[in-house]
Parts: structure tokens; C-alpha cells; sequence
């Protein structure tokens, strides 16, 4: 195991034939002192084995090299392993003068291999993988955070825990928002077996937003930080990751921490102040199948572990935070009403005190674009928030324990856990801070936050980019009803603007998310079937239907050069035009873009008991859909070891 080391803030690449060696320039502490003193630490590459070890940098070097900044990890491609380094940043932020950054650029070197770079590899499937890492690396684009000093994984309440330990920082950090965990195994791996301790390059990274602004309210100045992680478990896009895993992970999973820091006490103390929120999927077996429709398929699965997985994900809520309070926003109308009844019939089966569920009819009780509605279910929960509390502290003063402890938390979904959720942690986290802001002093007896519209203008905006941080990986587009969050108003230009990312969001998710899921599950390592799918040979219905349209288009703008009828000409053309578009949309879930790394057979061919919308887009006749799953999921090429 590690001894506490403090992170490397900078590294010098230096590349030979032999290996990649990255020199520490200087040691990342808290104490000021410590920067820019040389580290003698070295860690070496092999790019003839892929093994990596410790060593020592003499002295009287310099360092010299390409500067980097930390090491996001290694992956494993078919042939090769790949190591990732950040080779730029953002200016940083900084809280509790602890500098945050954002990484903005990456280098790819692949291991063992002689190659000059990732870009010559010769194997094809690697030359596929490496693709996938960089869909990956993009849709992680402005999201992936890190700090030498602060760890980001770790909510205020969960690090205040932890303030004695002497653990290193990838010891100390979350599993579930160690984004790069997988990526950095090889690294852990060397360390926890004794033969190198390499804690000093062992970054962790979230993925998420950290938002730090300062703010003024009744002339007197805090800091408003907003913070969100996503869970690593079962991470992905919105139709093909749905619901809850066998370890009670749920997909798109994410904790939002708001924090607040007030200064100017007698003594020169900090107030401190935090409220968590999660959001995840329904936690019951659920999807949704493609088929080119812009409503898919809905598919729910009443699977003997059901229980299992419900009770493994509250117990893991229950762990981290206390009690749960799971607020359902999914509709008990029409298309949604099976998710509903399936959720509430597992949480009749729950025997769990500390699990309390909520329901709040979203779209009816804010029918008309009247989203101040949500008032409602604030308010129907305020017993449950004033019990609950939320993290606060005093720092610089004898106080050594926090004043308050949060109790429990918040767990909100829809659908997607994206916009419906979004206007409902925004109210809750707006009620919360009226709270924190009057116990600070910072707003007088009878205020609150709405009486001060330059920071209500900086708090909905935080949080309506909050919600497209989150939104954007998953959906493709950023979140809905963000107008409401940004304005506090509904407008029509907002409900026009959903409009367009709704189209764009039936297209991604149809078109381009099988690659992305490929990218998150390579990363992460969800990957555990070394699987490419075929192409299938109706892959060539699309191209009819392209070459049709357009040769009726020509027929009807470009000049004709012979007397025959122009319907002699049309009629074939739109005969092809007409049968190709309807053997697509009838048998549309062969033109999903599909994962391939981990194809979801076992929904496409699963027959038990459950809900199932009607099938459409999956042939003509329902006998032949387990032979259509099939095709999809079991034509696959494998990956030689």
C-alpha cells in the first residue's frame, strides 16, 4: 500500500526506443513550500513488455521533454495497450485554495509496440478500438476534472470523514466517481502488490462540472460552487443503458453537490455549507429498443433478481447518505405507466425503513408550461428536508466538528434523470440555500434568494448548464425546459428549442450511439467480450432508398432530353423509393446503430415476464424476431487473444 504521497503537478515525457519516461518536475502540495521542489521520481514505460516501474531521476538533470500535466491511464485495445496523458488544461479554479483544473487535450502512445505513434498500428480491430477511445475522449469533452490537491470524487461530508486518513488520494476517493479507475488499474495494481509505489502519478479524475463563482447579496460577498459526478457503473447513452444492473448500479447515475463559502466572521472564520442531491434510472430491469420510430419500444422486465438489484442499489444510497428519499417524476399515463407500476410494485416488495418513495405527477401538475408548479413537491417534502439538513462547518475557529451533519438525501428521476429531474433538484437546491444564506447571515430575516435577481440570474444559469453537462453524454443535446431554469419562465422560444433538440436527439440515439456506448464501455471497462458485429448484408436497403430519392428529385429538376412520359421514368424510381422505406421502417431495428463491444442480446431476445409495447420496426411478423435479434447480436468477429 501507499505512504500518503502527494500527486506530481507536472511531468516531462521523454521518449526512446526503449520506453515513455515521465520525470516529476515538481511535488503538488498543500503546503506552498513544497512547490517547485524536483522530485526524484521517475515513471518508466516499457514499450517492449508494457510493464511499468519506478525510478530514480538523478539530481543535477533538468527536466526536459513535452510538459504533461497528469496521467489519465492506460486501455486495452486488441494487440496493444494504449497509454492516455493529459498534455493541457484549463486556467484553474480555485476553492479552499485548492487549484481545480479541466483537462483540454490528451496524447495517445500505444504499448508495447515499436510504432511511432497510436496513429501507425497495424491490426485493424486496434485501429477501430483506438477510434472508439477517441468518441470516448470527445464525449468527454469538457468534463473531465482533476485536482493535485483536492479530491474531487468526494463530497464535503464524505472528505471531512476522511481528513485523518494518510491515504493517498486515489486511496481515499470514491469508487463510483473515479472515472478513470479502470484506466488506471495497471498503476494501482503496481502499487498495491509493493513492487513500485506509484500513488504519486496515480490521478484521479471525475467526470462531471465544477462551476466556482463568486457572489454578492446584500453587500456581502460567498463563493457559490456547483458540482456534479457521474458514476462510472454502468455509464452510457440513453437507449442503451436503461434501468439497474445485477449490482444494483443504475444508469446515468450522477451526485450534484452545491457548496457554499462564506467568509468575514469575527474571528476570520469560513462558513461552510453543502447539500447533495443524486439522480439515476429507474431502478428496476427496463429499455427501450430502437426502431427507428421516435417513440422505441418499451420493455419491462420482471426478472426473479429484480429484488436483489433494488435492494443492493438502496442499500448503497442508504451507506453513502442515510435515508433516501426516491421522488419518481415518470408519468402514470400512457407510454410510461408500465416504468411506474414497476417501480412502485418493487418498492412494495422493499423491506426498508430508511427508503422512502415519493411520487409527483410532473407533466400534469405542470401542465400549460406552469414548471413553478414544482413548489408542490418541495413543499410536500419539507418535513422530510427541514429532518434532513444539509453539511455545515466553521473553519479558522476552535470549532473542530461540523455544526450540522446531512441526514439523508434526495434521489430524483424521470424518464431520463435528465430535464424533468433538473427543474426539480434546482427547486429543491434553491430551498435549501435560502436556508444556509439566512443562517450566514447573508440574507436578512424574511428574504430569500428570488429578492435578489442578479444572483437568481447567476444560480438558474449555473444550473441550467448543469443540466446540459449531464444531459449532453447521455442524450446527445442538451437538456430540456433549461429556459424555465435559466428564466424562471416557460417560454415558447424555450418549448420551440426542445423541439429541435428532441429531433436531434431521435437522430444520435438512432444513428451514432452504438459507437459511443462502444467508447464509455472501453473505457470504463465494461467491455468483457472481445467482440466486432458484422455488417449485415441489408445494409445496402439504405443506399436504394438514397439513390431513389434522388433520382426522382433529378426527374423533377433537371432538364428532360427524351419525349417518352415522365411517369415511365418515375414510376420505377418511386416504386424502389416506396419498398425500400418500408422495409426499413418495418424492420427498423436493423438500422439502429448498435453497440458491438457488449450488443444487448439478452434484452433483444428476452421472453419472460414483464410489459412489452407493441413491436414495431422489428419485421412483419413477431416469430421472426428472435432470427432478427440473432442477427444483430450473435454475427460477431473475435478478437484473437
Amino acid at each position: 500500500m501507499s505512504s500518503g504521497k502527494a500527486l506530481h503537478g507536472s511531468l516531462y515525457l521523454q521518449t526512446s526506443p526503449e520506453a515513455y519516461t515521465l520525470e516529476a518536475a515538481a511535488t503538488a502540495s498543500s503546503n506552498p513550500g513544497a512547490r517547485g521542489e524536483l522530485s526524484r521520481e521517475q515513471i518508466r514505460f516499457d514499450r517492449r513488455t508494457g510493464g511499468v516501474s519506478l525510478e530514480s531521476a538523478k539530481v543535477s538533470a533538468s527536466p526536459t521533454g513535452i510538459l504533461i500535466y497528469g496521467i489519465l491511464g492506460v486501455v486495452s485495445l486488441a494487440t496493444v495497450d494504449l497509454l492516455i496523458l493529459i498534455t493541457s488544461r484549463s486556467t484553474p479554479k480555485t476553492l479552499f485554495d485548492q487549484d481545480i483544473y479541466l483537462a483540454t487535450n490528451f496524447l495517445l502512445l500505444p504499448l508495447p509496440t515499436s510504432v511511432k505513434d497510436a496513429s501507425s498500428l497495424a491490426d485493424p480491430r486496434d485501429r477501430h478500438l483506438l477510434k472508439l477511445v477517441k468518441t470516448g475522449l470527445a464525449a468527454c469533452e469538457g468534463r473531465l476534472w482533476f485536482s493535485y490537491e483536492r479530491d474531487l470524487t468526494n463530497s464535503m461530508d464524505r472528505a471531512y470523514k476522511k481528513r485523518e486518513s494518510t491515504e493517498s488520494l486515489w486511496e481515499k476517493a470514491e469508487d463510483r466517481f473515479f472515472w478513470n479507475r479502470h484506466m488506471q488499474s495497471k498503476l494501482i495494481d503496481e502499487t498495491r502488490t509493493g513492487r513500485s509505489d506509484l500513488s504519486a502519478f496515480i490521478l484521479p479524475v471525475i467526470f462531471g462540472s465544477v462551476v466556482v463563482q463568486q457572489a454578492v447579496i446584500n453587500k456581502k460577498q460567498f463563493t457559490f460552487c456547483l458540482t456534479s459526478r457521474r458514476s462510472r457503473h454502468r455509464a452510457g447513452t440513453r437507449y442503451f443503458t436503461r434501468g439497474v444492473d445485477a449490482k444494483g448500479h443504475t444508469a446515468n447515475s450522477n451526485e450534484t453537490e452545491q457548496i457554499v463559502v462564506v467568509k468575514g466572521g469575527a474571528d476570520g472564520a469560513e462558513q461552510v455549507f453543502s447539500y447533495v442531491q443524486t439522480r439515476g434510472s429507474v431502478p428496476v430491469f427496463w429499455t427501450q429498443i430502437n426502431n427507428l420510430r421516435y417513440q422505441p419500444d418499451l420493455q419491462v422486465m420482471d426478472r426473479p433478481e429484480t429484488a436483489d438489484a433494488l435492494k443492493a442499489h438502496i442499500d448503497d444510497q442508504i451507506k453513502l447518505y442515510g435515508d433516501v428519499y426516491l421522488v419518481n417524476l415518470v408519468n402514470q399515463k400512457g407510454y410510461e405507466l408500465p416504468v411506474k407500476k414497476a417501480f412502485e410494485h418493487a418498492m412494495q416488495r422493499l423491506d426498508e425503513p430508511h427508503a422512502h418513495y415519493t411520487y409527483f405527477d410532473f407533466h400534469a401538475e405542470c401542465k400549460g408550461m406552469k414548471f413553478d408548479k414544482v413548489s408542490k413537491l418541495v413543499n410536500s417534502l419539507k418535513e422530510a428536508l427541514d429532518h434532513q439538513g444539509f453539511f455545515q462547518h466553521s473553519t479558522g475557529s476552535d470549532a473542530s466538528e461540523p455544526v450540522k451533519l446531512q441526514k439523508s438525501v434526495v434521489r430524483t428521476n424521470c424518464m431520463d434523470s435528465l430535464d424533468r429531474t433538473n427543474v426539480v433538484q434546482s427547486a429543491l437546491a434553491k430551498h435549501v440555500l435560502n436556508e444556509q444564506l439566512l443562517i450566514a447571515g447573508v440574507l436578512n430575516p424574511g428574504e430569500t434568494i428570488e429578492s435578489h435577481p442578479d444572483f437568481m440570474f447567476l444560480f438558474r444559469n449555473i444550473w441550467a448548464d448543469h443540466a446540459d453537462t449531464i444531459s449532453i453524454p447521455y442524450s446527445g443535446t442538451g437538456a430540456l425546459k433549461t429556459d424555465f431554469t435559466r428564466t424562471g419562465v416557460r417560454t415558447k422560444q424555450g418549448a420551440l428549442q426542445d423541439g429541435v433538440n428532441s429531433v436531434m436527439r431521435y437522430v444520435k440515439n438512432n444513428f451514432f450511439d452504438g459507437a459511443r456506448q462502444d467508447a464509455f464501455d472501453l473505457l470504463t471497462g465494461a467491455w468483457n467480450a472481445h467482440g466486432l458485429t458484422e455488417k449485415s448484408a441489408l445494409d445496402k436497403m439504405p443506399y436504394i432508398l438514397f439513390f431513389s430519392a434522388m433520382m426522382l428529385l433529378a426527374s423533377l429538376v433537371l432538364p428532360r432530353q427524351s419525349h417518352a412520359p415522365l411517369v415511365l421514368f418515375i414510376l420505377p424510381w418511386l416504386f424502389a423509393f416506396v419498398v425500400s422505406f418500408a422495409f426499413i421502417w418495418g424492420n427498423g431495428i436493423l438500422y439502429v446503430s448498435w453497440p458491438k463491444l457488449n450488443p444487448p442480446s439478452e434484452i433483444l431476445e428476452y421472453e419472460g415476464a414483464g410489459f412489452k409495447s407493441l413491436a414495431r420496426g422489428r419485421g412483419l411478423d413477431l416469430p421472426m424476431l428472435k432470427g432478427r435479434a440473432k442477427r444483430i447480436v450473435k454475427k460477431a468477429v473475435k478478437f484473437e487473444q
